[in-house]
């Protein structure tokens, strides 16, 4: 028997849109959750004056966020159809948590944009939407969640199947790239069979809809990429990085290089679920050990690549953005913060190269004098000090960033050319 074929899905959407109470649905229809999990979660929600919120809390199971009530770090999650392995990259719907998102979307195959039908769009339907374009998310598929609270009225969800489609056709997303299933993650409606409250509906379930969508592109077979998330001191082993193999394999006696820190050395250990493994692959959050590497040689951000084919490190590099919001306008000098993987470094814009008009492509102006809110450009980057970013391209899992600044992210791009160090 053949393994499945695998895909990432990115759950979109407004907050409060019900995208935690989806996912725990899909999870507790597909099997991956067990009868016994829910009812605990079910106690724990009604404990709380909370009742029916016990599938969000299969994904919010973290104490803090219980606690808050909100979504905040990407949680993965596996279910699988009769179709595909599907992982989940759970991106959160709070404005805040707009950077977790994009770099969540970025390893997003197909998405879900979750939309509640008493609420309709909204400014993070929007913002989502804008991402999920310019992330080059292949497929939507559009739950028009909570249809139980509009009586399952047809109208009503043609009403929002409209402004979807209105919002996609602003953004340039191909609407028959999108599919729309009228659902209630809390009742269950036409998440797993179809329902009886929507007679007026024949088309797929949410899980018809996710065994339907097109097999995504094999990885590329791009050297090893691996960005540093956290590094660690443990006793008995010595310095142990953290990160997520992004492209490419590691092996255990593999010669290594970190940039932009610019040291290396030899692959000890790896370790993942706390368990050794001879070798990890795009997908595996793992923790290795490397010969002759102490706590502060590396750092956050850092990119581990192959020695004889390290992690580029950026001098200048041009990229193409989205502006999605700023106050007033973006000219060149503006040094906003890049996030890029697991790096956060603050970057000038240099110049300003063209602005793009962003339906087709075209260059509309040569060496603008400013870009603003809803322009594309492609611009020169100065990161102040070092990065490690590489063409979208090339390895286009470390070719897109986020540009925050204010507490909000004000652009997301991709990477078109390096300018090595």
């Amino acid at each position: 028997m053949s393994a499945k074929p695998h895909q990432n899905l990115a759950i979109i959407g407004h907050v409060d849109h019900g995208k935690s109470t989806l996912v725990g649905r899909l999870l507790f229809e597909t099997g991956n959750i067990p009868e016994h999990v829910i009812e605990q979660h079910r106690q724990e929600a009604e404990e709380k004056g909370k009742g029916g919120f016990e599938f969000a809390y299969v994904m919010d199971n973290l104490a803090e966020e219980r606690e808050r009530g909100l979504t905040i770090d990407i949680a993965h999650q596996e279910f699988d159809t009769d179709e595909y392995y599907f992982t989940v990259v759970d991106t959160p719907g709070h404005r805040d948590f707009v950077k977790n998102m994009i770099t969540g979307a970025s390893q997003a195959d197909n998405a879900v944009l979750v939309v509640a039908a008493d609420d309709g769009v909204q400014p993070q339907t929007r913002e989502h939407v804008f991402l999920a374009r310019t992330l080059g998310i292949g497929e939507l598929i559009v739950a028009v969640n909570k249809m139980d609270l509009v009586d399952y009225e047809e109208t009503r969800y043609r009403e929002v199947v409209e402004e979807v489609k209105t919002l996609l056709e602003q953004v340039r997303f191909a609407t028959e790239d999108a599919s729309f299933v009228p659902m209630s993650a809390f009742e269950g409606d036409n998440v797993a069979a179809p329902s009886d409250n929507t007679q007026w509906y024949d088309g797929p379930t949410v899980l018809e809809s996710l065994n339907d969508l097109p097999q995504p592109e094999p990885p590329t077979d791009a050297p090893l990429r691996l960005p540093i998330q956290d590094v660690y001191t443990i006793s008995g082993i010595g310095t142990v990085p953290v990160g997520r193999v992004e492209t490419g394999v590691m092996e255990t006696g593999d010669d290594v290089s970190f940039q932009p820190s610019d040291v290396g050395g030899e692959v000890k250990t790896i370790e993942m679920h706390h368990e050794e493994i001879p070798q990890a692959e795009p997908g595996d959050n793992v923790g290795f050990n490397v010969r002759g590497i102490g706590k502060n040689d590396i750092r956050r951000g850092d990119v581990c690549g192959p020695a004889d084919a390290p992690p580029t490190v950026a001098e200048t590099f041009q990229a193409q953005i989205v502006v999605m919001q700023h106050p007033s306008v973006i000219t060149a000098g503006y040094t906003p913060v890049f996030h890029a993987h697991t790096a956060q470094v603050a970057c000038t814009i240099e110049s300003l190269d063209q602005k793009i008009d962003p339906a087709s492509g075209e260059v509309k102006e040569e060496e603008p004098d400013f870009v603003q809110a809803g322009d594309a450009a492609v611009v020169t980057v100065r990161p102040q000090k070092p990065l490690s970013i590489e063409p979208s391209s090339e390895i286009p899992e470390l070719g897109s960033f986020a540009i925050r600044d204010m507490g909000q992210t004000v652009a997301a791009g991709r990477v078109l050319d390096v300018n090595e160090r």
